[in-house]
C-alpha cells in the first residue's frame, strides 16, 4: 500500500497517525530524501529504510499519537558505528534528518436540512478539512446539479437521503460528530433534537430557530421526551456568533460556521 493510500485509510477509519518523511540525507543512507512511512496505533505502511532509524522513528511516532497536542518535529541520525543506538548499529556513513508530522482525526459535522441556509453553510464548511455529512428527506435538494457548488470541496462530503426518518442517520455518524439541525419541518427538527440527546457519542448539538420555537421544543423535550434540564442544555440555540446579525442565508451560514470553527480551535487548545 502506498503512503497516500495509507493516509486515506486512516482518515476513512477516523484514526490518528503520523507521516514520517526522510527530509535530508548527507552521504550514504538506506533511503533517499522523500521516502515515507505512515505510522498508526497498531500498523505501519511504507519504509524509510529499516534498522535503527525506522525503529526509533516508529517509537517516537507512537509517543506523538499519545500526546495531547502533538507537533511536527525533526529527528537527526548519524549512521556510523560510533553511535549508541536503541535498535542496533547502522553504519552507512551518512546523516539523516527525519520529519514526523502528526495526522490528527479531522472534525466531523452533520447538517440536517440542506435548504437555503443549509446549502450556504455546506459551501462555507466544505472549504475546511473536515468530514461533512449532508442529510435531507427531500431528494430535490440533494441533486448533483444543486450540490455542484461543492465540487471543489476540501472537505470529504457525504450525502444522505433519508425519505422517512432522518434521525436514523445519527447512528451512522462518526463518534464526536457536531450536529446542526435546520430542516424545513419543525416536527422533524423536534424529533432530531430528541434523538440527538439520546445519542451519547455526538459532539455539540445546534438548533436554528427563534426563541418561541425553542420554548416549545424545550417544553416538549422535558414533558414528552423525559429529558432533564442538564441534558436539554446540550442543545445550543440560537446558533452562530451573536455579533454577526442578519437573516440572509449566506450571513447566517458565515455566523454559524465561524462559531463552529471557534469551538474546533478551543478543542485543540484544551
Amino acid at each position: 500500500m502506498t503512503w497516500v493510500a495509507a493516509v486515506a485509510r486512516l482518515r476513512a477509519r477516523r484514526e490518528s497517525g503520523v507521516l514520517v518523511t526522510v527530509a535530508t540525507v548527507r552521504g550514504h543512507a538506506p533511503r533517499n530524501p522523500g521516502a515515507k512511512l505512515v505510522v498508526g496505533h497498531t500498523e505501519t505502511w511504507g519504509s524509510i529504510g529499516g534498522g535503527n532509524v525506522e525503529a526509533v522513528a516508529i517509537d517516537r511516532a507512537r509517543e506523538l499519537l499519545s500526546a495531547a497536542k502533538p507537533e511536527p518535529e525533526l529527528m537527526d541520525f548519524a549512521l556510523n558505528d560510533k553511535v549508541t543506538n536503541q535498535h542496533g548499529v547502522q553504519c552507512c556513513g551518512g546523516t539523516v534528518s527525519i520529519l514526523l508530522e502528526p495526522l490528527p482525526v479531522v472534525p466531523a459535522v452533520a447538517i440536517f436540512g440542506i435548504g437555503h441556509v443549509g446549502l450556504e453553510l455546506a459551501r462555507v464548511l466544505s472549504r475546511q478539512d473536515l468530514d461533512l455529512h449532508l442529510i435531507d428527506t427531500r431528494p430535490d435538494v440533494l441533486t448533483e446539479e444543486r450540490l455542484a457548488v461543492l465540487s471543489d470541496a476540501v472537505a470529504q462530503v457525504h450525502v444522505h437521503h433519508t425519505p422517512l426518518l432522518p434521525e436514523e442517520v445519527l447512528a451512522e455518524l462518526p463518534p464526536g460528530t457536531h450536529i446542526l439541525i435546520m430542516t424545513h419541518d419543525h416536527a422533524e427538527d423536534a424529533a432530531l433534537c430528541d434523538a440527538a440527546l439520546r445519542t451519547t457519542d455526538v459532539g455539540s448539538i445546534g438548533l436554528i430557530g427563534s426563541s418561541a420555537k425553542w420554548a416549545r421544543f424545550r417544553k416538549r423535550l422535558s414533558t414528552e421526551g423525559g429529558h432533564d434540564e442538564s441534558t436539554i442544555a446540550r442543545i445550543k440555540t440560537p446558533i452562530g456568533l451573536p455579533e454577526i446579525t442578519g437573516k440572509d442565508p449566506a450571513t447566517i451560514a458565515v455566523s454559524v460556521a465561524a462559531d463552529l470553527l471557534q469551538s474546533f480551535q478551543a478543542d485543540i487548545e484544551r
